[in-house]
């Protein structure tokens, strides 16, 4: 990328997003530059978005970066700051699937997925913050799922890595909320995003007949229902920007009937058990 020119500095903020050539990147993307914003957009193959570049006559960058080179994420940082003064928002978008009872997915299974969504988008953060700190403003939006916040059969290995980014996340929103840096946690139900194609799953190779009956019907479900999803990734990505723009933003927004039904179902049944076991835990202290 040349050097900064602040005589060309665009008037919006400045977004990276990863992951942003299809999916809920790509929507992320249309909804800033129809904003006015300008858009890094950091993919593997950056010649797949030449024609949308072209489109949008320098709003839109496209920078090579693949999250789990967590070198190459500092240096993408630096070489966006040095272009254009900034960053005002990082989307950790990048990711896919992966669906496998937990005794049928491997070691090196949960590393790849744990470098893709967790490390790899912690490395971003550690890049852009010292940036944000200095500005005293930005925001930071990790794509986590609803499975970030409950899970179930099938997707235990998925989940986990949201689940750890969703726990960097809540430390994190404490730990920048003083220099004027918002962070959003996005858990998003089935979306029409391609997700769900058997492509982007991965499944496991290995596949047990004891978990036909649990984990059977998700490694074939999900790749049925791609392309029928009720998710509408525009309008997500409407939602997003409104949470960002709002006088508060939320720490966590659920996207999509399933994602609010589902969470809130998990909130009271958690709420239950603790109500019922409450005593018990109570009665663990040493007595005065």
């Amino acid at each position: 990328m040349p050097a900064h020119d602040t005589s060309t500095t665009p008037g919006g903020r400045i977004w990276l997003i990863t992951g942003a050539s299809s999916g809920f990147g790509r929507s992320l993307a249309d909804a800033a530059l129809a904003a006015g914003d300008t858009v890094v957009a950091a993919v593997r193959r950056p010649e797949v978005l030449a024609e949308y570049a072209a489109a949008h006559a320098g709003r839109l960058v496209p920078v090579a970066l693949d999250v789990v080179d967590t070198a190459r994420a500092a240096e993408v940082v630096a070489e966006v700051v040095e272009r254009f003064g900034r960053i005002d928002v990082l989307v950790n978008n990048a990711g896919r699937g992966l669906v496998g009872a937990v005794e049928e997915t491997s070691d090196a299974e949960l590393r790849d997925l744990m470098d893709l969504h967790f490390f790899g988008p912690a490395a971003l953060v550690r890049a852009v913050l010292p940036h944000m700190r200095e500005q005293k403003s930005g925001a930071v939006v990790q794509m986590s799922s609803m499975g970030g916040r409950l899970s179930f059969p099938g997707v235990g290995a998925y989940s986990a890595t949201k689940f750890a980014l969703e726990g960097l996340t809540e430390a994190l929103a404490g730990e920048v909320a003083a220099y004027g840096i918002t962070c959003l946690i996005v858990e998003p139900g089935a979306f029409r995003t391609g997700f769900a194609g058997a492509g982007a799953l991965q499944s496991t190779a290995t596949v047990l007949p004891a978990y036909a009956d649990t984990v059977g019907p998700v490694r074939t479900g999900l790749p049925d229902s791609d392309g029928s999803q009720a998710g509408d990734p525009a309008k997500a990505a409407a939602a997003i920007l409104t949470a960002l723009d709002a006088e508060r933003t939320p720490l966590r927004l659920a996207l999509g009937n399933d994602a609010v039904d589902a969470i809130r179902a998990h909130a009271d049944a958690e709420r239950a058990d603790a109500e019922a076991w409450e005593a018990v835990g109570r009665a663990t202290v040493f007595d005065v």
